[in-house]
Formats: structure tokens, C-alpha cells, sequence
């Protein structure tokens, strides 16, 4: 019997680390109308994790713990369809830094990258919006759900800036944990365990994920929030910068540092 059923079949974290410099060179230099398209769909990938994440904000049934935990586990949908499907996902794609730290990725791949799939994102999660609120669907649990979406966007709108931003930045350091250790993994199986809990974990203790913000603002704008595009930018600011810090300083270039940096000299 070989030895090999005895062992794990996951890439080990060194590993890993190669891969995500490989994944990275290939992102960056993507087309644009690839990358761009990509990205939308991405923003509506996590546009739809956010709707099943508000049917259940919406159910005052629930316990506060469950209700959480609940509401971060089907939100996790948004990563496995970003990871599984395939699409451009710019809090993710913050793990090229881990390629432009390799000096595989210049820095103006990088920032193209982020750019464009941040405005993507954008579109695609606001598209989204527009298509749900056009659905009826927020009439749902006697217009429940759209109470939820406008208290959740209000919610965002109020927080300080030094909170959102350090909201931002755990809630990176966990969605770029989870597509990292999807990079571990050999089957759909082990992609989809990977993003679970990582994912869960963020939206249970309420950190910010500017993507998944794309799609409350405007949603509560279409359903009459007193909320502005001011408010929207006031919270996508510092949770923009906490995502970047999060994922391409504490996870990337942590990472980078324990297993790709070069020995030194003597």
C-alpha cells in the first residue's frame, strides 16, 4: 500500500507561498476586458453572499450568536464563488503583493490590478443591487429585509474612520487567510472548507469588507435610506486602505518574509 494514503494531500504552506507568486503574475498580467469582466462578476459574487447574509439579519427569531454565525456562514457563498467559478476579487487579489514583494509583479501591474478590479467589483456589486431591488425580493418577511439592508448600510455610514479602517484590516487578514488556504487544496472539496469558517469568522464579528459595502450602500440608497454617495465614500475610504493593509501587509508580505525572502548575504 503506498505510503502516499497515509500522508495529506494539501501543499504544504511553503508551497503555497510559490503558488501564490505564480497566481499573481498571472492576475497581473491579465487583459484588461478579462480582468475587468472578471471583476464585475466578482462584485456581484459577493453582492449575493450579502443578500443571503441580510435574509438572515433579517430574522429577529434568531439569537444574536446565531444569528451571526448564520449569517457569516452563507455569506461565504460570495468566496466560493469567486474561488470555485472563478472571477477577480480585489481584497483577494491583495496577495500579489506577495509577487511584487518577489519582484515577479512591478509595481504598476500591482496597482492596475487593484485598480481595475476594485472599480469592477464596484459595478458588478452595484449592478447587483439595482437587480435585487428592481426583484421585489426586499418586500420579503413583511419588508423585514429591506430594514436590514437599510441598517446595516446606516450602521457602516456611522462608524469612525480609525474603526472602519482596522475593521478593514481584519477583515482581510481572514479573506486572504481563506484564499491562501485554498491554495493548499486539490479538489472543489477543500477549496469550499477553506473559505468557510475564515469567511464566517469575519462577518460573525462584524469587520468590514469593502466589496460586500459596494452592494448595501446603493441597495439602501435605491430602497430611501437618508444616505448619500458622501457616506458610502466616507466608509469605503478606510475600509479600501484597511483591506490593502489587511491582506497584502499582515498575510503577503508576512508570508513572503517566513518563506520567500532571500537569505542574507554572509
Amino acid at each position: 500500500m503506498s505510503k502516499e494514503i497515509f500522508g495529506s494531500d494539501a501543499y504544504a504552506p511553503k508551497d503555497i507561498a510559490g503558488r501564490v507568486c505564480e497566481v499573481g503574475m498571472a492576475k497581473a498580467r491579465l487583459p484588461l476586458l478579462t480582468l475587468a469582466l472578471l471583476g464585475v462578476l466578482a462584485g456581484a459574487f459577493i453582492g449575493l453572499g450579502s443578500l443571503l447574509y441580510t435574509l438572515v439579519m433579517s430574522d429577529a427569531s434568531l439569537g444574536f450568536a446565531a444569528q451571526r454565525f448564520l449569517g457569516g456562514l452563507v455569506f461565504s457563498l460570495g468566496l466560493v464563488l469567486v474561488v470555485v467559478a472563478g472571477a477577480e476579487l480585489f481584497t483577494g487579489n491583495s496577495l500579489i503583493a506577495m509577487g511584487w514583494a518577489s519582484r515577479c509583479v512591478s509595481t504598476p501591474e500591482l496597482l492596475r490590478n487593484w485598480a481595475v478590479a476594485c472599480v469592477a467589483n464596484f459595478v458588478g456589486a452595484a449592478g447587483l443591487a439595482l437587480l435585487v431591488g428592481w426583484s421585489g425580493a426586499m418586500a420579503m418577511n413583511q419588508g423585514a429585509v429591506a430594514q436590514a439592508v437599510v441598517k446595516i448600510a446606516s450602521a457602516k455610514a456611522a462608524l469612525p474612520w480609525a474603526e472602519a479602517f482596522f475593521r478593514g484590516v481584519l477583515c482581510n487578514v481572514l479573506v486572504c487567510m481563506a484564499v491562501w488556504m485554498t491554495l493548499a487544496g486539490r479538489s472543489v472539496t477543500d477549496k469550499i472548507v477553506a473559505i468557510v469558517f475564515p469567511i464566517t469568522a469575519f462577518v460573525a464579528a462584524g469587520f468590514e469588507h469593502s466589496i460586500a459595502n459596494m452592494y448595501f450602500f446603493p441597495l439602501a440608497m435605491w430602497l430611501g435610506a437618508p444616505l448619500g454617495w458622501g457616506d458610502m465614500l466616507h466608509n469605503l475610504a478606510p475600509v479600501i486602505a484597511g483591506n490593502i493593509v489587511g491582506g497584502s501587509v499582515l498575510v503577503a508580505l508576512v508570508y513572503w518574509v517566513i518563506y520567500l525572502r532571500r537569505a542574507e548575504p554572509g
